[in-house]
Parts: structure tokens; sequence; C-alpha cells
């Protein structure tokens, strides 16, 4: 059956919907089935056409339940709900229906506090620097910050996600054709080290060049997924 992934956190701004985005593009990339699960009611729903992976919404109690339902049913796939910052028993009740869960986290002293509390509360959680500075020496002061107020969960950190402005794109409704190579290769990045997490082999790796993505055809589509009523 699929496997959950939620991405949580208390504080908000921090690069959930982003990394969800791009988790979902990268597993795509590396030839597997992904769904991303809106929750966010402050958000809209996102066209699935021109990704790598198909968009479902569940911005209410009962269709998320239906969703996760519906994803358990579906073999080699795996699902990235999408949360919210503020929400404390969303994600708690995520947290209760994930596999593991991503708490990313921007650099500031207050993400950093907020998602050492979050790693504390959710055992199951890695946490992911998110945004993270492209100038080597901004990179660098970053890095020890981490180091410094992280260091009790260095077991529980992933790669950092580099600031990359080309990650708008990911999150319009209709998404362009073409993504940018460094877009492409993020999101492969992410996808890899969230599947050597899950103990899923990414050989089944697709082609990865700059070309739209291909659909999967219907009879592999769940296509409810895409709305529930």
């Amino acid at each position: 059956m699929a496997r959950i992934i939620c991405v949580i956190g208390n504080k908000g701004g921090t690069g959930k919907t982003t990394i969800s985005h791009m988790l979902c593009q990268g597993l795509g990339l590396l030839g597997h089935r992904a769904a991303c699960v809106l929750t966010d009611v402050s958000r809209e729903p996102l066209s699935p056409n021109g990704r790598r992976y198909i968009t479902a919404d569940a911005r209410n109690g009962d269709a998320l339940s239906k969703v996760i339902d519906k994803l358990r049913t579906l073999d080699d796939w795996v699902g990235v709900v999408d949360g919210a910052g503020n929400r404390t028993d969303m994600d708690h009740k995520l947290y209760g229906l994930a596999d593991i869960v991503l708490l990313p986290f921007r650099d500031s002293q207050e993400d950093i506090r907020t998602v050492t509390r979050d790693l504390d509360l959710f055992p199951r959680a890695y946490a992911v620097p998110s945004q993270w500075p492209p100038n080597p020496w901004q990179r660098e002061a970053s890095d020890r910050n981490v180091a410094q107020w992280m260091g009790a969960f260095s077991d529980r950190l992933l790669k950092p996600v580099g600031a990359l402005s080309s990650s708008k794109l990911l999150l319009q409704k209709q998404m362009p054709d073409h993504l940018p190579s460094p877009l492409l290769k993020a999101c492969r990045s992410l996808g890899r080290e969230v599947l050597d997490i899950l103990e899923i082999d990414d050989s089944a790796e697709t082609i990865t060049s700059n070309y739209p993505a291909e659909r999967l055809p219907p009879a592999e589509t769940p296509m409810r997924l895409r709305r529930v009523n």
C-alpha cells in the first residue's frame, strides 16, 4: 500500500507547500507515483497538468480521510500531505497518519527553536532546512547555527534545500511545461533522500531532462484523488 509522508510544523512560512511539491516532483522524476494532498484551507487546488504527480484536494476532515483511505489501497504510491502552520491539532492528526513526517524550517532562530520543539514532540519526524542561502558565506553561517542548536538531532536532519526562485513555478495553478535544470536537480535530490529513509528502491529513475512530464495512463491514475466531494 502507499506510504504517507506528512509535511507539517507549528510555524507558518517555513516552506511546507514548496517542499511538498518539490518532493512529489522529485519522486515522479525518479519513477515513483506520487500524490500531493492539499489540506491548507488558505490555498487553492493546483492543476495536475504538466506535473509528474497528481494533486488531491483534502481541505476538510472527511475529504482527507477519503484520500488517505484511497491511497492506502494503492500499491507503490507515495502520498505527500501538505500541512499548514499554526494548526497543532491537525499536526497531531497528520502525525498519526504518517509513515514519516518532514518539518521544514528556515534560517532563523525562531524557526530553529520551533523545529527543535517539534522534533521532540514527533519522534518519527525529520527536519528539512528549507530555502537555505545559496551564498557560500551565508550558508556556512547557517550551517554553524544548525550544528550549534540542533546537534542532538543530527541523525534526523535532511540535506538543506537551497533557495531557488524557480521553485515558485511548482506552486502556479498551471505549471509550465519546462522547469529549470537546477530545480529538477533539487527535486530529485530531495526525492532520493526521502526514498532512502523509507527504504524504497530508487533504481526506477525515468528520463530527467527538461521535457514535459509524461502523464500516467488513465487506467493507472486514481482520478478520484483529484477532487473528493
